[in-house]
């Protein structure tokens, strides 16, 4: 009974667009009332150990890293950069603006930061230079989605407390699976581009991509902190989201002089508001997933899936229809608390290593970043475009093609994700 009222009542809150936390929160509720067995006190314990955690604290870090180098005048830099490596392709600006995400997802670890960033400053720019509006929303939302995949990435962080699996080897493994998303994203882009008639915006030059590298070098420093202390073993995951958290101040305050003290309070407030929204999910969550596994949800679900088909190429691509659903309709933090549980129970039975599991994860709720109602992605360019979410969500349909691609690649051919997260461990 316990778990037909914990799985309906989520599923009512979420049908009626119940704020996330919340949903999962109410639901855990009901299902202690009918449990039955645990005092109410429980779950004030349970919300708080499921935030208390050395690796949770990179989350609030790498966010405030963010928030830091978006007000620091990073983005330009970075943008200025990314023109003069791909401004020459057709279309050029929608290309810039891929490789500018890129550049960013190795700052924030998170999608919507990475869109927001990034979309300020190119949606308008391509909409200048005659490119249809919803197309230009469209090609920054996709590129955004890049934003948790490329190293660092909060849902990775998550993915490592919850399973225990190494956060710098996942960090490694995400790194090619990026790069082949980013690359694609701009083939499609230039294709379409090219076919719209929209022209590149500058010529290649070496003394060009000389300048305006020498010119972004610091602001390209926080990802190379990042992850080469992350990868030679100089410090960990959450240490590092101090250093750059350290680093973006410095390179912000004293050497571009873009943010003063009398900003600070502002943007803690910002990165706090930000942060409280992911852990207090985290912390709800956590609750369900202590009643889910006092009901042994997680191993009857995989029991059920293992009932369907044994064969692990058709369990991987069942499992990542139930991650592609999930991302459309569940916020991405919920969904990695609610579904890794139990797809982490079925791992013998896929013949994927760990890490390329989290990577493979990842990349499903990162699409789904991309899918109305709750492509946060989506969302964000909207509200810099203008655009309706229908216009834009039937401009991203070329992207999310190329995605799906890029997703079969990934589950299937292990060393695209194997290969450097095998030599972190070494």
């Amino acid at each position: 009974m316990t778990t037909e009222i914990l799985i309906l009542s989520l599923l009512l809150l979420f049908a009626i667009n119940a704020p996330i936390a919340i949903a999962i929160g109410v639901a855990s509720l009901l299902g202690i009332l009918v449990q039955g067995n645990f005092p109410m006190m429980m779950v004030v314990q349970k919300m708080f150990g499921g935030m208390d955690s050395f690796h949770l604290m990179a989350v609030p870090l790498f966010m405030f890293t963010g928030v830091i180098m978006e007000a620091g005048g990073i983005s330009r830099r970075i943008i200025d950069f990314a023109n003069a490596l791909v401004g020459w392709l057709p279309g050029g600006l929608a290309a810039v603006t891929v490789v500018s995400a890129m550049f960013f997802a190795g700052i924030s670890g998170s999608a919507a930061a990475d869109a927001a960033a990034v979309g300020a400053i190119l949606i308008p720019a391509m909409k200048k230079s005659g490119y249809e509006s919803d197309f230009a929303a469209a090609v920054q939302a996709s590129g955004g989605s890049i934003g948790v995949i490329i190293p660092p990435s909060i849902p990775m962080i998550i993915f490592g407390f919850l399973t225990g699996a190494s956060i710098g080897q996942l960090f490694a493994g995400g790194i090619l699976p990026g790069i082949l998303i980013g690359v694609s994203l701009i083939a499609v882009a230039s294709y379409i581009s090219r076919k719209k008639g929209y022209a590149a915006t500058t010529t290649f030059s070496f003394r060009e991509v000389g300048t305006t590298f020498k010119s972004a070098l610091l602001a390209l420093g926080a990802p190379i902190i990042i992850l080469g202390g992350i990868l030679f073993g100089i410090f960990t995951a959450t240490e590092s989201a101090a250093v750059a958290v350290v680093y973006a101040l410095v390179v912000s305050m004293l050497i571009y002089r873009k943010i003063k003290i009398k900003d600070l309070v502002p943007l803690f407030i910002n990165g706090s508001i930000t942060s409280a929204i992911v852990m207090f999910i985290i912390a709800t969550a956590s609750v369900f997933s202590w009643i889910a596994a006092i009901e042994d949800i997680p191993a009857r679900l995989a029991g059920s899936l293992l009932g369907i088909t044994s064969d692990p190429v058709y369990l991987l691509l069942l499992i990542n229809l139930i991650l592609l659903i999930a991302g459309t309709f569940v916020e991405t933090t919920a969904s990695l608390i609610l579904l890794v549980p139990m797809i982490t129970a079925m791992l013998p039975s896929l013949g994927v290593d760990m890490i390329q599991l989290g990577v493979i994860v990842v990349t499903n709720l990162a699409i789904g970043m991309l899918t109305p109602p709750m492509g946060i992605c989506l969302i964000v360019s909207c509200s810099i475009s203008g655009d309706s979410l229908a216009a834009i969500s039937r401009r991203i349909l070329p992207f999310l093609g190329i995605l799906l691609v890029d997703l079969l690649i990934i589950s299937f051919y292990s060393p695209l994700t194997m290969w450097l997260a095998r030599l972190v461990a070494k």
